[in-house]
């Protein structure tokens, strides 16, 4: 073929592999490199076609169908830019986004999805998340995502459909799990919750595993029965709308009062703690206990969950560092 028969390069595709490259450069698939095939294979504008950036005054909306190309340009950027992205919004407040890739990529790997395994999202989001996951396993059977609010559920639907995926969407509080689709081998949550529902447990294999966001972190628990689960944090930071339904609603980031010095008041790592430990310590213990154990990464924290008992720990979950978690007596 000569040069003058060249095809013009689809911009989505181009788009696509830069943001694959992107990711691929954090190292977010180093345990199971086949989720840079699927992040590849599934094309995430088809999810976004529209979203709001944030202006000067407010959101500025970009969408596919602009009657400029060049606005049809910018929308096509920012829908594979690793960035999260405001997708839908109520009386000016975020209720539901498209997650930041390199962080879903990341929670991705980090589940240790395999072929043939049952999986439960919770949050569906624009369904983008169910169609990587769909990808991955080869059937949409295995594949259930649920939100409680009807129109995300179905947008969701109708984004899957145009990329050729028919996951089960569900309407649904997600704190109560989809019983109806038990037993999962594996469920991920991505919305903030302040403590991690019972029945998620009892809906999972023992074997399985439970990911969820938790205190601005992501904590992955190995469940070993219907009561009983414990697991450590991720590194990464993470912050998500929270999960409306059946649990309390997530608190907003807690106060850090002047006598904390500013090193703690500005440090993402003590507000970590803040946040996982808010009902049992004060600021100021929580700051003279991050100093003396050497301001400690998210990697040395952990949750435990054991009958009507969950509890986050630092370092060892029988303590001597443990604090429950809300809802636990």
């Amino acid at each position: 073929m000569g040069t003058g028969d060249r095809r013009p390069e689809d911009p989505a595709a181009a788009a696509r592999t830069e943001l694959v490259r992107e990711i691929e450069r954090g190292g977010a698939w180093a345990a199971d490199p086949v989720w840079r095939e699927v992040f590849l294979a599934v094309p995430r504008h088809l999810f976004v076609p529209y979203y709001y950036v944030t202006v000067a005054g407010g959101f500025e909306r970009r969408w596919a169908e602009h009657p400029d190309p060049a606005a049809r340009a910018r929308w096509l950027r920012g829908a594979y830019a690793d960035v999260p992205l405001a997708t839908r919004l109520r009386d000016g407040e975020l209720v539901s986004s498209s997650s930041q890739p390199s962080l879903m990529a990341a929670m991705l790997a980090e589940l240790g999805v395999r072929d043939g395994d049952r999986v439960l999202e919770i949050g569906a989001g624009t369904g983008y998340n169910a169609a990587l996951l769909a990808h991955r396993l080869g059937d949409d059977r295995l594949v259930t995502t649920v939100d409680l609010d009807p129109e995300i559920t179905e947008s969701a639907r109708r984004h899957l459909a145009a990329a050729g995926y028919h996951p089960r969407v569900v309407t649904g509080d997600g704190a109560r799990g989809v019983p109806q689709r038990a037993p999962f081998d594996r469920i991920l949550a991505t919305c903030a919750l302040p403590t991690v529902p019972r029945v998620w447990l009892a809906q999972c294999r023992p074997g399985g595993r439970v990911l969820t966001p938790l205190a601005t972190g992501l904590v992955a628990l190995d469940v070993s029965g219907a009561a009983h689960a414990e697991g450590g944090f991720l590194d990464t930071p993470a912050y998500f709308v929270p999960l409306r339904g059946g649990t309390r609603p997530v608190p907003p980031g807690p106060a850090v009062p002047a006598g904390v010095p500013r090193r703690g008041r500005q440090h993402d790592l003590f507000r970590f703690l803040l946040a996982l430990t808010r009902e049992s310590l004060d600021p100021r213990e929580a700051y003279a206990l991050w100093e003396r154990e050497g301001r400690p990464g998210r990697r040395r924290y952990g949750i435990t969950v054991t009958g009507d008992r969950a509890w986050a720990w630092l370092d060892d979950p029988a303590g001597p560092y443990a604090w429950p978690l809300p809802g636990s007596p």
